[in-house]
């Protein structure tokens, strides 16, 4: 869901999330997350790392991005979009996730 619409009071579902659609809410039932609050307080570096195993190759880095945006939603941050996560991984995560 576009972030400017995320109401956090009404996320009941995975399209609810900011910034999660129907493919990538079918791609977090394949690694086991069925629902927003199975997020509260996961690390977006191990759901990552579950994505490439899932699928069996390394993903795109946005994927990373968009898994720091919902877990941080989830805990309490405000929707954001996806690519305002970009700086923040690349420093937290560097060199760890390089294609």
């Amino acid at each position: 869901m576009n972030p400017t619409k995320v109401v956090r009071e009404k996320v009941v579902k995975l399209t609810d999330l900011p910034n999660i659609g129907k493919t990538v809410a079918h791609d977090l039932t394949l690694i086991g997350i069925t629902s927003p609050d199975q997020l509260k307080g996961e690390d977006p570096y191990d759901l990552y790392i579950r994505f490439c195993e899932a699928f069996g190759e390394r993903q795109d880095p946005c994927m990373l991005d968009v898994l720091m945006s919902i877990t941080d939603f989830m805990n309490g941050g405000e929707a954001k979009v996806w690519w305002d996560y970009t700086p923040e991984r690349k420093v937290r995560y560097g060199e760890k996730i390089k294609i």
